[in-house]
């Protein structure tokens, strides 16, 4: 893989477009070589979305750390 297309494989990855998964599959090892070339970008690593079947826990999880901020500050 070229240094481009490392870069745009890391931009599109820190945009949603891709997954870890497909970073894998086109030469990305592990996980800490994508966090350094996101931090070598100025990227940081996709929220994931708010579907599947914890969804429901994750929201729970966010509202929880909502309110112990809210009362702190």
């Amino acid at each position: 893989m070229t240094e481009g297309e490392r870069v745009r494989l890391i931009r599109q990855y820190a945009a949603g477009e891709i997954t870890w998964h497909e970073l894998r599959e086109r030469g990305f090892s592990d996980y800490v070589q994508v966090l350094g070339a996101l931090g070598e970008a100025g990227l940081r690593p996709p929220v994931a979305r708010m579907d599947g079947p914890n969804t429901d826990a994750r929201r729970r999880g966010r509202a929880l750390v909502r309110e112990a901020l809210r009362q702190r500050g």
